[in-house]
């Protein structure tokens, strides 16, 4: 994979290194074309944790360079080697090497530091109920994370306390695992878990929402999935689908399961009922 997003085939040598944008896909077809090695379509995710993650932790390389802000499951996710790393490896096999390396050291310590300060200005800062700035993955359905979070608990779940939140790029942004062994809910790390979960200590709720910007609302499997991971909760379960607007919602309105509830951030001062006990009923106040 290094060779790849140092564009060297066999016959160049480490001083024609370069650092093309390149993704996973892009780097495998490279490997295949260059060096025989056929990496079938399944493997992309192992490559993206088990190579790409530690070459990132690493600052060996960069993500999305031209565009920091992309999202993380984006399709056009791309890598390229950093500066240092590149006049490094240049290097490579030259009695300059070891000079190098020594020089390579000392630029990595402290642009860590800095490239450390640029990722955090990137995130998406979310205030939690109990005031705490959370930083999220910059992103639509984070986005709509935040609008949930800033929005619909407030209004909906005054009070109540955030048990979970999730990030596409850290699953547990916010994760209390001793309020739910309290609530007789053990979670499952590998298990897919709602994108928020609630705890409304006035009701005795448990909501369950799905963020949804491009697929996974509360359906009938989901519905069921979810009744059987949290079946063991001392707290009544409430299904939320929450949406950034309607045009989005009505993707997938015919496949929302009734008993469920749901939530669109462009009304947030309103939900849609998909029946049960209060069937029908005058409107009161519009206050």
């Amino acid at each position: 994979m290094l060779l790849a997003l140092l564009d060297l085939t066999p016959s160049k040598d480490w001083s024609e290194a370069s650092a093309p944008l390149r993704g996973v896909t892009e780097s495998m077809n490279f490997i295949a074309v260059h060096y025989g090695k056929e990496c079938a379509p399944n493997t992309r995710e192992t490559i993206r944790r088990q190579t790409l993650h530690q070459f990132l932790a690493a600052d060996l390389v960069a993500k999305n360079p031209d565009k920091p802000e992309r999202p993380v499951n984006s399709p056009h996710t791309n890598y390229q080697v950093t500066g240092p790393a590149l006049r490094l490896l240049r290097s490579y096999g030259t009695e300059t090497w070891q000079t190098r390396l020594d020089t390579y050291h000392e630029e990595v310590e402290s642009l860590m530091e800095r490239w450390a300060r640029q990722r955090e200005q990137q995130l998406i800062a979310v205030v939690l109920p109990d005031g705490d700035t959370l930083g999220l993955s910059p992103g639509l359905h984070n986005t709509l994370i935040g609008r949930i979070i800033h929005d619909f608990c407030p209004r909906w779940t005054p009070g109540a306390h955030l048990l979970y939140v999730g990030d596409t790029q850290q699953k547990f942004a916010v994760f209390d695992e001793e309020a739910f062994k309290r609530l007789g809910v053990t979670i499952d790390v590998h298990g897919k878990i709602p994108d928020l979960i609630i705890h409304s200590a006035d009701n005795n709720w448990l909501v369950l929402v799905e963020a949804v910007t491009s697929h996974g609302p509360v359906d009938v499997k989901r519905h069921e999935e979810l009744q059987e991971m949290f079946s063991g909760s001392t707290a009544t379960l409430i299904f939320v689908t929450a949406f950034l607007d309607r045009r989005t919602m009505a993707k997938f309105t015919a496949g929302i399961s009734w008993e469920t509830e749901v939530w669109v951030a462009d009304a947030p001062s309103h939900l849609i009922h998909f029946d049960g006990q209060h069937l029908l009923g005058p409107v009161t106040s519009y206050s």
